[in-house]
This record gives C-alpha cells, structure tokens and sequence, in this order.
C-alpha cells in the first residue's frame, strides 16, 4: 500500500504561523556571506558540545560561559532587535550587540584564574562587564523568548533592590548593586547556575538529537504509522494527530512547533473527514503539548528536574510514565467519543500504508529512541546517553537507502540543532536571575510560607492556588523557565505540608506545560487554530476539555505518590492502569456528554464522579467510582435502548 496522500494546506504559510506564534522561529534567513557566518558559529556550538561529552565537560564556570557565548552570539545575529527589521539582512546595531553580547562571557573564560584569586572583590571593569552582561541577556530573553519572561525577571530585580521599602513579610534588608552584579553574573547562583548548567551539559545534546532525528524522516514516518494504525478507525485522522504528536512532542520540546509541524497534515485531514475547525486545531493542541510529558525524553525542564529533585533522569522518567498515559487516554477517548457524536467514520484501507511494510522500511528510524531508553535504565547518565543517541540516529538512517541522510543533512543538522537550542539556553540564563534573586532575599521561603498561610495550612487549596501561579506563569514563558520559577518559589510550599519533593516538583511541572493550552494566552491553541482558521479562543476552551486529565492527574498522585511509581510493584501497577482508565472513560463521557448516545445532565455528573474516584489509587475510592459509574452507564445504556426503539425506521420514515 502506499503511503497516503495527504498534504499540508495551501491556505496556510507554515513558517508566517510558527514566527507569530513561536518567537523562536522569526529569526533571519540570510543568504551569501552571512549564512556562511551563522553556519561556521552554530556547527563549532554543536562540535564543542559534543566534544565536551565525548572527553569531558569543563570547569562549570567555564563551561556554562562558553556556552552561553555561542548562545548569545547566534541569538543577536539571528534575530532582530525590532520586528519591523529585515529577517535578509543584519542591521549594524545587531552585529556591534552581537560582538559585545559574545565578549561577556568570554570576559569569564579569559578572565578565570584572576577572578577565582580576586572572589568577592570584584573590580570596576568587573561590574561593568557584569552589569552589561546581564543586561545583554535580559535583551536576548526579549528577543528570543518574549516579554512575559524579561517583565518576571525584571520584578524580580526590583525587589532585590526595593527590601527596605516593602512592609510586612516580604521585606528585607535589600541589597546593593555592586553585590547583586557579583553574585548574578560571576558566581554559579545566577545566570551561571543550575538551569545553564543543566542546559550546557544534556539538554542541548537533547535537542541535538532532536534535530537529527526530524533530518532522518522520523517526524513524517511518525505521522504514516498512526495512520496505518489508526487511520482507518472512527475519527481516524484525529486519533492519527493525537498518536504522531505525542510521539513527536516527545522529541521536539516546543508545543508550538509540534502544532504546526505535525498539524500542517493532520489538521485539514481532520476538517476533510468532517470535524469542527475549533476541534481539529484542539486536538492538535493537546497532543503536542502532551509530548512534553510523554517520556522518555520529555521536554527540557524534566533534565532540570532531575537535577533539582537529586534523583536520576531515569526515575523521572518512570515516574511520569502512567500520568502521560492518562493524559493520552484521556484525549483519545475524547476524540472518538467526538465521532461517534457526529457520526465521523475514518479513511479507506485502500488510502491507508501497510504497518507491517512500514515498518520494515522505516522501523529502524525508531531504534534510537528504544535506545536512549535502554541506555537510561542500564545507568548510563543522560549526556553519555543522548551522545550515543545521535551517533546512533544517523548509522540507523544508513541503514537503508530510502532514509539514507547526506553528508550535508549531517552538518546540518550540527547547525540547526544549534539553533533550536536557543530559546531553552536563554530562558535557563534568564531564570539565573530570578534564582539569584530568590537565593540572596529569601524570597523562596516567604512565598511559600505566604501560600501555606493563605491556604491556612490546608493541602487541597495550597494546590489550587499553585496551580493557579503555574498556569499564569507559564502564559508565553517557556516550559523550562517556567518550572524554574515555580520550583523555586511555589514547589517548597507544596513541600512544606509533607508532600513528597517529586511530587511537588511533577506538580508544577505539569501545570507549567497546560499553560500552553490554558485560555487567554494559549500558544499552542491559537496555533492550531491558526491551521484550522477557527476561532482561537473557542479552540483553546476545546483543548483543555481535551486535556481534563493533565488538570486532575497532578491532584492525584500528589495525594496519592504511588502513580508516580513510587513503592509500587507490578500488581499495584496493572492495578493502577486498570481502574485509571475507567476513570479517565467515565471523565472523557462527562465532558463531551456523550457514550452510546447524548448523555442526560445527571449522567453525566455521575461520570464525572465516578471517573474521578476511580483515578484515585485508593481501593475505597475505586469501588465507589466503579459502582457509580456502572449506575451511570446501565442508566445510560436504558435510555440509549428506548432512544433507538422509538427511532423511526427507514420504511416509517
């Protein structure tokens, strides 16, 4: 069988969608020498990077400023200071910024020995170049990630200097600039801390990888595989865009991104078949913002994770394992019940690839990812791991003259996992400030114990109203910053009451991620309704219906860790998906108000409850969340039988 024809639609400007809704993408496309410039930059960023895995990483200062020196001089080069700037051509104040943006944290590395010997005294050059330094990269955030993260970074400052003015809790002594510019920019509590730490090891070798991976076809054989799959079942195409962009989401890191990507073919697939434009774009929405919960690569922030939580990237992994099923279960079964409510069948068979030639021809573009998993769990660290992964991803393209890759897709692939390693570097140095902030205030510890005493002590509502600081946060802040911030100053709170700290930390870390699909400032939603042409708002309301689970899970296995793996065995396990899916079957019927036929209001109720009882790993709440909802389905059935008794047949008709 071949593969089916599906195209992305004409009406649609792909890159013009990714550069409104994605920062990251409207950067400038140069020609001629300049491309040249770029090139030679981002290829000597992915060599140095892979060189420093491959032999050694250096001393942490000097390596996070090497790294964030290749970052900054490929973002002022790369994009504009003004929107209405040439995306062709470089405007003189971008390359004198570009120049000086570079030479800051290059001041470090030549600079090393005699700032070690000189800590603490810090010259008047040194608060020069540091005050510029963290001005230049509050300028790259603006540029490169947008406003929200800068104006968050910027309070921040502020209030570093505004203490001895602020009455009540969140007073302090304050503290001077000369001490402020020594502990951000040349100690490892600021930009150089943690976050670019974890970036200028790993991640960027993630998204290396991440870069090879879409340079070998496995995006598009991801996309041929669900509709193989699941092409042919009701609502096909939108089981097909939930099944690829989970997969994909995975690997790219950038909701944004993956909506376009994947959503160019499977969003007028969907609106072809016959679903609502509001819809198509949702389900889009959902899955490829669920990629970044879907192990095993995650998105960027589950690296940061495992290095603030102090356990391995492995247990992250495992422990997010059953919740991204829920969440994926959750939006399958809402689609198909989606269908079965306007009678939407799937594609023909005829139209449809064969899976097993499939996957003999492009299986073997997978192998990397079942790799890096193996490697994880034999204990190799995540940066040995994602170095034999990229190795791995292009002997596996060899393999086959199909998906044989060139030389020159290999070199560019060194240039555009570069590239696509920018938004994460910048956010990471730009969430530095904040940490900074928060470490030499004490700011962490007021705010939560601030949340604890406005919640009065109480678990439930501390985790309302952290979600709540999540989401805002996470509106047009990336994932990565985002869990930064809520990890340092909304996470202890959650922590103090006794919650276990990876359960806090998955807490805001998924709450972070839906903010991309959360109304008023849903990127992700307004990109597929971008694709769809519907109406942005009423695609984003769509899509956290879609994504119920994602805003109920993180309730669960903070009351309950087991979810998360934790002390668990393989019983408990089956267990926990069993029932889980009954509930997430009972959730799915309440919103889209829908099983065999139109649900009644009080069934719907029923389902809800019952569906939200049974996600709970209790044995109390799962037997009363399976009565409940075996009453709501024999209800429903009865009504479903007299509705199709009284159906006029075709001869009354």
């Amino acid at each position: 069988m071949n593969k089916p024809d599906v195209t992305p639609g004409n009406e649609v400007n792909i890159d013009e969608l990714l550069a409104r809704y994605d920062r990251e993408s409207d950067y400038r496309r140069f020609g001629g020498f300049g491309k040249w410039v770029v090139a030679l930059i981002a290829i000597s960023f992915s060599l140095f990077q892979l060189y420093t895995a491959a032999f050694g990483v250096l001393d942490a200062h000097l390596q996070r400023a090497v790294h964030l020196a290749f970052a900054m001089a490929l973002v002022f080069l790369l994009y504009p200071s003004r929107k209405s700037w040439s995306r062709e051509h470089l405007h003189w104040i971008d390359a004198i910024l570009a120049v000086v943006a570079t030479a800051m944290p290059l001041y470090i590395v030549i600079f090393y020995k005699e700032l070690v010997y000189r800590a603490g005294m810090a010259t008047t050059i040194d608060m020069v170049i540091g005050a510029l330094g963290i001005l230049l990269v509050l300028e790259a955030a603006r540029r490169v990630v947008g406003w929200p993260l800068v104006t968050v970074a910027l309070i921040f400052v502020v209030y570093a200097f505004a203490g001895p003015h602020i009455p009540g809790t969140f007073g302090h002594r304050g503290v001077q600039l000369e001490l402020l510019v020594d502990h951000l920019f040349f100690t490892t509590e600021g930009i150089f801390g943690i976050p670019l730490g974890v970036s200028s090891t790993f991640i960027f070798l993630f998204i290396l990888f991440g870069a090879y991976l879409d340079k070998t076809g496995l995006g598009r054989f991801f996309i041929d595989l669900a509709n193989a799959v699941a092409g042919w079942a009701s609502g096909g195409p939108a089981k097909v865009a939930v099944i690829s962009s989970g997969l994909m989401g995975t690997v790219s890191g950038s909701s944004v991104a993956n909506v376009v990507g994947t959503g160019s073919f499977t969003i007028p697939m969907m609106k072809k078949l016959g679903y609502r434009p509001e819809f198509a774009g949702a389900v889009e929405a959902a899955a490829s913002t669920g990629g970044q919960l879907m192990p095993p690569i995650m998105g960027a922030a589950a690296f940061l994770m495992a290095d603030f939580v102090g356990i391995p990237y492995i247990e992250i992994v495992k422990a997010a394992v059953i919740p991204a099923l829920l969440y994926f279960t959750g939006v399958m079964i809402g689609v198909h019940l989606e269908a079965k409510k306007h009678g939407l069948k799937g594609m023909s068979r005829d139209e449809l690839p064969n899976v097993w030639r499939l996957l003999l021809d492009r299986g073997h573009l997978a192998l990397p990812l079942i790799a890096i998993v193996y490697l994880l769990v034999a204990g190799y660290t995540p940066m040995r791991a994602a170095l034999w992964a990229i190795g791995l991803s292009i002997v596996c393209a060899m393999l086959r003259k199909s998906t044989r890759i060139s030389w020159r897709d290999i070199i560019k692939g060194l240039e555009d996992g570069a590239r696509s390693a920018l938004g994460v570097i910048i956010a990471c140095a730009t969430a530095g400030i904040i940490i900074g902030v928060v470490t030499k205030t004490g700011l962490g510890l007021k705010l939560a114990s601030s949340l604890v005493d406005l919640a009065h002590g109480y678990l439930l509502p501390t985790l309302f109203f952290t979600m709540i600081t999540s989401i805002l946060l996470g509106m047009g802040v990336p994932t990565t910053a985002n869990y930064v911030i809520t990890s340092t100053i909304a996470a202890p709170a959650i922590i103090q009451l006794g919650v276990p700290i990876l359960a806090a930390h998955m807490f805001v870390f998924y709450f972070g991620i839906i903010a991309d699909i959360t109304p008023p400032v849903a990127l992700a939603a307004f990109a597929g309704s971008g694709i769809a042409r519907s109406d942005p708002l009423k695609t984003g309301i769509q899509a956290s219906k879609l994504a119920i689970a994602a805003f109920i899970v993180p309730y669960i296995f903070v009351l309950s860790p087991v979810m998360l793996m934790v002390d668990v065995t393989l019983p408990k396990v089956l267990l926990i998906i069993l029932t889980s899916t009954l509930g997430m079957l009972g959730l799915a019927t309440a919103v889209a108000g829908y099983l065999l036929t139109h649900a009644h209001w009080l069934e719907r109720i029923m389902f809800f409850v019952g569906g939200l009882l049974m996600i709970d790993p209790s044995v109390t709440t799962d037997v009363i969340g399976f009565v409940l909802l075996m009453v709501a389905f024999v209800i429903h059935k009865i009504r479903a039988g007299a509705q199709a008794k009284n159906k006029p047949g075709p001869m009354a008709a």
